[in-house]
């Protein structure tokens, strides 16, 4: 029953993000055209609901010639593939903006796991053992205010099964309003790392609560 309620939520806030948003979309694809060659949009396959695939929608951060569907992390010096503009929409997160587009279309929620590349196999099958793999992906979620790129494979996964398990209002208003801290922290924002901050699975969860 929530989840058909969440989906409604979704919709209205994801026109509204798109209205509101407008001017500073014209900003950001005004940069990006200025900085490097390229489209404005970077398209990504990933992980939906019960395992499905979409095109994740970004504004692109890095050069034309990036390896494709390659993780951050396992990119060798990932610096050097991030342009000027990149790395500031990066830090801050404004990247992440054209996926109202996807939330609108179905394809993603605002507040759910973050969508692993097709190819994150060792993720995928860590959130099968929590039933992760079968709510809608999001935009942000439990693990992003948990660590983001500094949690390990396996409690990254148990955050997304503790949210999964935990789904409800009360627990994306706190999800949402600790996005907006740890963006405006930078916190667990890692390029080229992750799975810096380890956990006893005890201790995950006890957070987690």
């Amino acid at each position: 029953m929530y989840l058909k309620f969440k989906r409604l939520i979704d919709i209205i806030l994801s026109l509204l993000g798109l209205i509101v948003l407008s001017p500073v979309f014209l900003i950001l694809i005004v940069a990006i055209k200025l900085d490097s060659k390229g489209p404005v949009l970077f398209k990504q396959k990933r992980v939906g609901i019960h395992k499905t695939h979409f095109n994740i929608l970004k504004f692109r951060t890095m050069r034309i010639d990036t390896p494709k569907d390659t993780p951050t992390h396992l990119l060798e010096n990932p610096e050097q593939w991030i342009t000027k503009v990149g790395k500031f929409l990066r830090k801050t997160s404004l990247d992440e903006l054209p996926q109202i587009i996807n939330i609108l279309k179905g394809e993603m929620s605002i507040i759910g796991p973050r969508p692993a590349l097709w190819n994150q196999y060792d993720l995928i099958a860590e959130r099968d053992k929590y039933g992760a793999n079968d709510i809608p992906p999001g935009l942000t979620g439990w693990a992003q205010i948990n660590g983001r790129d500094t949690v390990t494979i396996e409690d990254k996964a148990r955050y997304d099964g503790y949210y999964t398990e935990n789904i409800g209002l009360m627990f994306d208003i706190k999800c949402f309003f600790g996005t907006i801290v740890s963006v405006l922290k930078r916190d667990g924002v890692v390029e080229g790392g992750t799975g810096n901050k380890k956990n006893e699975p005890n201790e995950s969860l006890e957070k987690s609560r």
